[in-house]
């Protein structure tokens, strides 16, 4: 795994969101994104860190940044936990782990004794430029939001 550091440049992407809109890597050009990688959709721990954004979207906005989820999940999958949570952020279903790759985010996980290869939670401020400002590897799900404001 060869996560994306703070001054490296985003790669070029295109992914599709959950209502197969196409999202790029030039969509945001000259704008702050936040950009978080959840494992599954509709699962505890995702749903605790995409609701905890949700709650605090505004905030997040005002600040300047717009904000981008991406899991493997398919886009009838996305949609349906954008729907159920009334997510106000696209969520890119990055199914053949283009974008999860790029950004350095898929690699050998563990979990109750259990090795395999999955996402890691991962979350990056970007700036205007396409420039990694920040890495918040160890998320807290449940006040990300919180802990993005206090590295910005």
């Amino acid at each position: 795994m060869n996560t994306l550091q703070p001054g490296d440049a985003i790669p070029p992407f295109t992914s599709v969101d959950q209502d197969e809109n196409i999202v790029s890597s030039t969509d945001m050009a000259g704008k702050k994104s936040i950009v978080f990688f959840y494992p599954k959709a509709n699962t505890p721990g995702c749903t605790a860190e995409a609701c905890n954004l949700r709650d605090h979207y505004k905030v997040l906005q005002d600040k300047g940044f717009q904000l981008f989820g991406v899991s493997a999940d398919n886009p009838k999958k996305q949609k349906n936990f954008a729907d159920k949570y009334e997510l106000p952020f696209p969520l890119l279903a990055d199914e053949d782990k283009s974008v999860i790759n790029a950004f350095g985010v898929w690699g050998l996980k563990k979990f109750m004794g259990k090795e395999y290869d999955g996402i890691h939670r991962t979350t990056f401020l970007i700036d205007e430029k396409g420039i990694v400002e920040k890495v918040i590897s160890k998320v807290k799900t449940k006040d990300h939001a919180a802990q993005i404001l206090e590295s910005i």
